[in-house]
């Protein structure tokens, strides 16, 4: 009996342990600032930009992606960042996207 306890105790503590490492976190991509993105402050750049990039191809229905152009497009979100530190990505993605 008391083996049978210890072990039913021993998979308890198992599965709570396991079920809060499955914990999720969920991030607003639009709230994410310049200063948090140049500084690594949410997670890498390059994760953000992949989003991003998908996120905006997406809207064209563009399935394909030219990753030597990501890579460059991110270096020139991050200049613009720089300078521009208290600007949300998405603004800095969008206002690069109207300029000529």
């Amino acid at each position: 009996m008391k083996r049978l306890r210890l072990t039913t105790t021993a998979m308890l503590l198992a599965l709570a342990t396991w079920s809060s490492a499955g914990a999720q976190v969920t991030i607003d991509v639009a709230k994410i600032t310049c200063d948090q993105f140049t500084l690594y402050k949410v997670t890498d750049p390059q994760n953000i930009a992949i989003w991003l990039s998908g996120y905006y191809h997406g809207q064209r229905r563009e399935t394909t992606v030219d990753t030597q152009e990501l890579a460059t497009y991110q270096r020139k979100v991050q200049d613009y960042c720089i300078l521009n530190p208290q600007v949300t990505v998405m603004q800095a993605v969008e206002s690069m996207l109207r300029a000529p």
